[in-house]
């Protein structure tokens, strides 16, 4: 599949991520871990369904809060020693890597418009 390198790595973070969170401590993956996966999940669709849409430009800039959220939240798994350093750097890596690539498809967007 020769998909967009932003849906790509958005793809490999669920792979990399899911597993982990499904393994979180009942009190947090019903509250926080779920609402990570719902997320990523999300965050997939989105992205498949911007790839195809006429209007990408708003698709692609609300998409751009909602990473955000799952930096914070990942951030919150960190802080209450749910996931590791390394785990912690890796996934943070990830989103950062998938929000320069958005921001790459955002700003490509805007010149079109």
């Amino acid at each position: 599949m020769n998909d967009l390198p932003v849906i790509q790595k958005t793809y490999d973070l669920i792979k990399y991520y899911i597993p982990i969170l499904n393994h979180l401590p009942r009190n947090h993956k019903f509250a926080l871990g779920d609402r990570i996966i719902a997320e990523l999940y999300n965050l997939l669709e989105e992205l498949i369904t911007a790839q195809y849409s006429a209007n990408k430009l708003s698709l692609l800039k609300a998409l751009n809060g909602k990473l955000s959220v799952l930096r914070y939240q990942t951030r919150l798994l960190y802080d209450f020693e749910l996931i590791g350093t390394k785990r912690y750097q890796y996934v943070m890596q990830y989103l950062n890597e998938i929000g320069k690539h958005l921001g790459r498809w955002i700003k490509h967007q805007s010149k079109n418009q």
